[in-house]
């Protein structure tokens, strides 16, 4: 009995011998099984794995044509029904179907919504869709700037000589724009030129006293009673402003005309304007 345990044990601590091949009937070795695909992790925005392009191409068709017109052909709201790129149902999915499937199959009549008959290949295609649309909204690292040159450049032109002339020359401060820019960010910058925080952005003020004495720096503020400055030196002064004083002050704002000219822009206008800047090459 003592023997027959030590022979127990030591068999138990032998390492498993390999198996011999297995083969078909017709000769041939068995393929090995393939191993389960490890599941995909959620991305760095937390959200589940991106849906197969497949299904959401085909779950657009559907979507389009059955839930379109209810719902917008992006899911973002249409005529009657929600916004699902922001639905908490669609989020709470995951592009499983689990969620979206029984709205679909039994639909939700006291908000006007009816039933679809679908297979569950159509249903998890049409939630992939919606997966795909809220991730998208959530994951701005994806979003891609559309071609935004598609303005007239002889309106942008006419408009540019008539306007931006007496400032801007496209052979003096303007020469060779559109190779330091690309067009979004060139733009941006016609629009919002520069931040008051850079000094070509500063608004700057000359104050004249009646002695013919001037002070000039960086406009601090300004009204009907006083005016205030910073010098180069930063040396702070300060004027009270009375009719009978005889004090003049000059403003000198750089990004004046600039924001007037935003008042007025129609779209029209901006993309004309970019097309021009374009060329400036």
């Amino acid at each position: 009995m003592k023997i027959n345990v030590v022979v127990l044990a030591i068999l138990i601590a032998l390492p498993a011998l390999p198996q011999e091949p297995q083969f078909a009937p017709g000769g041939a070795p068995k393929a090995a099984a393939p191993k389960p695909a490890a599941p995909a992790k959620p991305n760095f925005f937390g959200l589940a794995p991106p849906p197969d392009p497949a299904a959401v191409q085909r779950g657009q068709g559907l979507f389009v044509a059955s839930c379109g017109f209810c719902h917008g052909s992006s899911g973002k709201g249409g005529n009657a029904g929600p916004d699902l790129v922001r639905s908490v149902l669609v989020l709470h999915d995951e592009g499983s179907g689990k969620e979206v499937g029984p709205v679909i199959l039994n639909g939700r009549p006291s908000k006007g919504m009816p039933k679809f008959t679908m297979t569950p290949a159509q249903i998890m295609d049409i939630s992939a869709f919606l997966l795909s649309l809220s991730q998208g909204a959530v994951n701005r690292g994806d979003y891609k700037i559309l071609d935004v040159v598609t303005g007239n450049p002889k309106e942008g032109k006419v408009y540019f000589d008539k306007r931006c002339a007496g400032c801007h020359s496209p052979k003096g401060d303007l020469a060779h724009l559109a190779d330091r820019y690309d067009p979004v960010a060139l733009q941006s910058r016609f629009l919002y030129p520069k931040t008051r925080l850079t000094p070509k952005g500063q608004t700057t003020v000359v104050v004249t006293l009646p002695s013919g004495e001037k002070f000039s720096g960086q406009l601090g503020d300004i009204d009907d009673f006083s005016v205030s400055l910073t010098e180069s030196t930063g040396q702070y002064k300060s004027w009270t402003l009375t009719e009978s004083n005889g004090i003049k002050v000059q403003v000198n704002d750089p990004l004046k005309g600039h924001e007037e000219l935003l008042k007025e822009y129609s779209d029209a206008d901006m993309h004309n304007i970019l097309s021009y800047l374009v060329t400036f090459k």
